[in-house]
């Protein structure tokens, strides 16, 4: 499948070009930048341009990677990451909505949609099959998770887990149920994962240490089954009475349990109403 390029498109030399890429009027490709096969790029998109740091020196070796079969819309930017040899990364599969930001050193998973104007500021890493609404906005070095949906103009300047749905500033609205039975993901795995979403958000005290003694139920009660006696009690808990709360067996429950073990920022909040959200969703379906 051959690669094409408009006439008025500027493609520098060094830029490496899969099979197939269709690269459109006006759009400028750096010789920073690595496409995989059947990449598109629309008019005036800018990829693998210069950081917008302060103290970025242009002599820097670094580079943009696109994953094959994404498409750029219309005065898209994304720039190349700050690190000599580093890249800013974007998966396979992508759908980049006109006017979206993508700034140095972010990473997308596969799959991930930025609808129109979504703006990640730099460092910022989004899970596969995550949606990100128009107008959005992510603070630096935030992570967003896998299967996560935010809403259209919401301000987010924390970590938001996997699976979720957040909105306005930060906030938990509910489980993203719509868009994990989309994906084939298993009713005893939603299951799960609504517990775990109850547990961590409507549990008083600190959540990533809420989230770690959940964990630790988990892991400990599979030590408890081989006969392990020090993991009978996790921070003074019984197992027993842990594992009574989350029974977590799927690799998605677990998934979202591990996420609160790392990160630089704090963790988005649940509304107040957020229990009733999470069933106002499930009453849609």
């Amino acid at each position: 499948m051959a690669t094409t390029i408009h006439p008025t498109a500027i493609v520098e030399a060094g830029a490496q070009l899969g099979s197939g890429c269709e690269i459109m009027a006006y759009a400028v490709v750096r010789r920073h930048c690595v496409l995989g096969e059947r990449v598109v790029v629309h008019p005036f998109a800018v990829l693998g341009g210069d950081p917008q740091h302060l103290d970025f020196d242009p002599a820097v070796a670094s580079r943009v990677e696109i994953g094959s079969g994404t498409v750029i819309r219309e005065h898209v930017t994304v720039n190349r990451a700050t690190g000599e040899g580093a890249a800013t990364r974007i998966g396979a599969g992508c759908f980049l909505m006109a006017t979206s930001h993508v700034a140095h050193d972010c990473v997308l998973g596969e799959r991930v949609v930025l609808a129109n104007a979504a703006l990640l500021a730099g460092h910022v890493s989004v899970g596969a099959h995550s949606f990100l609404g128009g107008g959005a906005a992510v603070h630096q070095f935030c992570r967003i998770g896998e299967s996560v949906m935010v809403a259209g103009h919401a301000s987010i300047t924390r970590d938001v887990p996997h699976y979720l749905m957040v909105a306005e500033r930060d906030e938990a609205i509910a489980l993203n149920t719509v868009g994990l039975r989309r994906r084939g993901v298993s009713r005893a795995a939603i299951a799960e994962l609504k517990r775990a979403f109850e547990a961590v958000f409507f549990t008083a005290g600190n959540i990533r240490e809420v989230a770690a003694r959940l964990r630790g139920a988990v892991y400990g009660a599979a030590n408890e089954e081989k006969g392990d006696e020090a993991s009978r009690a996790v921070d003074g808990v019984p197992i027993a009475a842990l594992v009574g709360m989350s029974g977590f067996a799927t690799p998605e429950a677990r998934a979202f349990l591990e996420f609160f073990a790392s990160g630089q920022r704090g963790f988005v909040r649940a509304r107040r109403q957020g229990r009733a959200s999470q069933r106002e969703q499930e009453e849609e379906l």
